[in-house]
């Protein structure tokens, strides 16, 4: 693990808020996934794939595409039931990690660097560990691996769920109760540590999500999957067997970046370090005084250590080609 760097921000374009990137529905394996182009304004721009986390959409990821398409040909997905995907029949770590491959070999994209935030991080650990033909670099923001102490975690409010029977249609009602702009400044205050630094456009856009997500009778049943899923993937990490996230961590054979914020109320801030440490090729940058989802609360600072890492390895691709 080393220090990640940080690449010039003159090379970046202009402070903007730029529009949602424009969505289109795609039949995958037999059910629809929704996904976000982000026009790339060099001809030599890279591919590029976004995967979001728990309760996010595709468009969690509009500032930092936009600032990178000058370097990357971004996509980003949202993820079987989430956003405007329709549901799948299984919500695990593997499972979700299966469709970013699928969604991969369907494009005829690959290999891609691939971008995970929280839970979407893990399923994209899981991709490069596993699948590293398909993977050119990998960067994770707070990514969701396993982590025993939930009072580290806002969500450890939502362990006693799992154990309801039925839980998933009691998450459905709270939901479909609540309004969906306090919904929104929940989501916004436990993700975001200073919430003067998303816009109101972002702010609105929030809003309109979560109003689309409401409309889905799935929804309940799919975040409660999903987070099942999470906390099974964190058991079985301590474990013997191969399917660890930490053992398939420490098999990421790609150059990695890992981005934490210090004041995280989602993921144990000691987990992006760790996460560092395990990864073979890794560099670390944690940000002071930044929350759950910095790609949206400091899209620069993340697009800068991006500039960085792939700075880093576009010199070490020569140095490889002649050693070969």
């Amino acid at each position: 693990m080393k220090s990640a760097t940080l690449g010039p921000d003159h090379l970046l374009p202009p402070h903007a808020v730029p529009p949602p990137w424009p969505g289109r529905e795609v039949r995958l394996d037999g059910s629809v996934t929704y996904v976000r182009d982000t026009p790339a304004t060099a001809p030599d721009a890279e591919p590029a794939l976004y995967v979001h986390g728990l309760g996010g959409s595709s468009q969690n990821w509009t500032d930092l595409a936009g600032l990178l398409a000058d370097r990357l040909d971004g996509q980003a997905i949202d993820l079987p039931g989430f956003g405007r995907s329709e549901p799948a029949r299984r919500y695990t770590v593997p499972a979700l990690a299966d469709r970013v491959v699928r969604w991969i070999e369907h494009s005829a994209r690959g290999p891609v660097h691939l971008f995970g935030n929280s839970l979407g991080g893990a399923a994209s650990v899981r991709v490069a560990a596993l699948r590293p033909d398909l993977v050119r670099t990998l960067t994770l923001v707070s990514p969701a691996l396993p982590f025993l102490d939930f009072r580290r975690s806002l969500q450890g409010r939502m362990l006693p769920v799992l154990a309801v029977p039925r839980g998933a249609r009691l998450v459905g009602w709270y939901l479909a109760r609540l309004d969906p702009e306090v919904m929104a400044g929940q989501v916004l205050r436990s993700c975001v540590a200073d919430l003067t630094r998303i816009s109101d456009q972002r702010r609105q856009e929030a809003l309109e999500e979560l109003r689309e997500c409401y409309r889905a009778a799935h929804y309940g049943a799919v975040y409660v999957g999903a987070f099942r899923g999470l906390v099974s993937s964190f058991l079985r990490a301590y474990l013997p067997g191969a399917d660890s996230l930490w053992r398939l961590a420490a098999a990421v054979p790609v150059p990695t970046l890992v981005i934490g914020g210090s004041h995280d109320r989602l993921v144990d801030v000691r987990v992006s370090p760790r996460t560092a440490r395990v990864i073979p090729d890794s560099r670390l940058l944690m940000l002071r005084g930044v929350g759950h989802v910095a790609q949206m609360e400091v899209p620069r600072t993340v697009a800068r250590a991006v500039l960085g890492l792939l700075a880093e390895t576009a010199d070490a691709a020569p140095r490889r080609n002649m050693a070969n």
